[in-house]
């Protein structure tokens, strides 16, 4: 393969200086194979929950739990900074939430470790840590319930619109995992790779927008409006739509804390799924909090964050959520995702992966908490 490198990456869309978010491991980390002894993050102390069982939750009877986020403090964690600032984590039996940001290390790793009570991953991650480690990991549901990879072209260029326009072309695809998912979602398309000009890049989409390449393997949340900002008409070709329905953002945890804090995760799921709705609702809100509040330190940019909070919302909601709430996998979804990951070599069973119990039983306690 070529290696193209653009001139100096520019920041992350939306978010002021620093590293792009995949140089620090898109997505918690995806595919990435550290165990739990390799975790250096500094411990960040996760509570410690009363015994399950209890009706309900009294003022403070979880203690203090953790959540390790994909990434810093911005827009994608909208749903988390409503739950915290609206007071639902209190409501639900917890003293404070501390919101990890990350991901120097996978999220599965520090779940492993005991460092954080949740980690937000993703399923190709998780399901990795599983086969290859025997790591006692269970997603209990999915903020995305579709993962934002897509193919970016610019409509000016040679635009890619469906998988069979990438026969021919010039694709840049970043090394490592992302050339891997890539080859998962050729085979899913039954497109020989041999057909398709593969080149290295960084994550900045420059190359694409100045024509070197015909697509660039990006987040339909981020690089699109970059190009959009560069007066270029972006095209998007979603993987999730065309084969490779992986999702993302997945609440990972201990079977251990699914046995013993059992209530502890419901009262944790009832407080995300209220502070998510209240996100979805409000787009606008949400992008006010990541900037004056809760990243307020990260120099983001409002109207930036609000349009992605826009977007993202298209990769939270869909037709099973309204039906069944937020965070929703149904087996339909869970065996498309199975199925997924074995187009990028990951061979696992649906009930060695999910655990949606948990979130069943919060729903059927509460269908309020279900809006269409």
């Amino acid at each position: 393969m070529t290696l193209l490198v653009p001139p100096n990456s520019p920041n992350r869309q939306g978010q002021g200086p620093g590293a792009s978010r995949r140089d620090f491991l898109r997505l918690a980390g995806l595919g990435l194979g550290v165990g739990a002894a390799g975790v250096a993050l500094a411990a960040c102390g996760g509570g410690s929950g009363s015994a399950a069982g209890a009706a309900s939750a009294s003022p403070g009877q979880y203690g203090k739990i953790a959540l390790q986020l994909s990434w810093i403090k911005n827009i994608e964690f909208g749903g988390e900074f409503f739950a915290d600032s609206k007071g639902y984590y209190k409501a639900a039996g917890f003293d404070s939430v501390d919101l990890v940001t990350g991901p120097v290390d996978s999220a599965d790793a520090l779940v492993l470790a005991k460092t954080v009570d949740v980690g937000l991953s993703a399923p190709d991650a998780t399901a990795r840590f599983i086969t290859e480690q025997g790591a006692p990991l269970k997603i209990i549901g999915s903020t995305f319930q579709k993962n934002p990879f897509c193919i970016l072209s610019i409509a000016e260029g040679k635009p890619i619109r469906t998988p069979q326009d990438l026969v021919g072309k010039t694709i840049g695809i970043q090394s490592g995992t992302n050339q891997t998912i890539f080859n998962g979602f050729l085979k899913a398309n039954n497109i020989d790779p041999k057909s398709i000009n593969q080149v290295v890049v960084q994550y900045d989409p420059a190359p694409v927008i100045e024509g070197q390449v015909d697509g660039f393997m990006a987040y339909l949340t981020n690089e699109p409006f970059a190009a959009k900002s560069r007066g270029k008409t972006p095209v998007t070709l979603s993987f999730a739509d065309n084969g490779l329905p992986l999702t993302a953002e997945t609440f990972t945890v201990l079977q251990e804390t699914i046995d013993k804090d059992r209530d502890k995760l419901k009262a944790f799921l009832t407080a995300e799924v209220k502070g998510w709705t209240d996100a979805v609702a409000d787009p606008a809100g949400a992008a006010a909090l990541a900037v004056n509040t809760y990243g307020k330190d990260k120099n983001l940019v409002l109207a930036d964050q609000t349009e992605q909070a826009v977007a993202q919302n298209g990769l939270i909601v869909s037709p099973d959520t309204k039906t069944h709430g937020l965070f929703t996998l149904t087996s339909a979804l869970q065996g498309q995702i199975i199925t997924a990951l074995g187009n990028i070599g990951v061979t696992i069973k649906a009930d060695e992966l999910f655990d949606l119990t948990l979130l069943d039983e919060v729903y059927k306690a509460d269908p309020s908490l279900i809006k269409a």
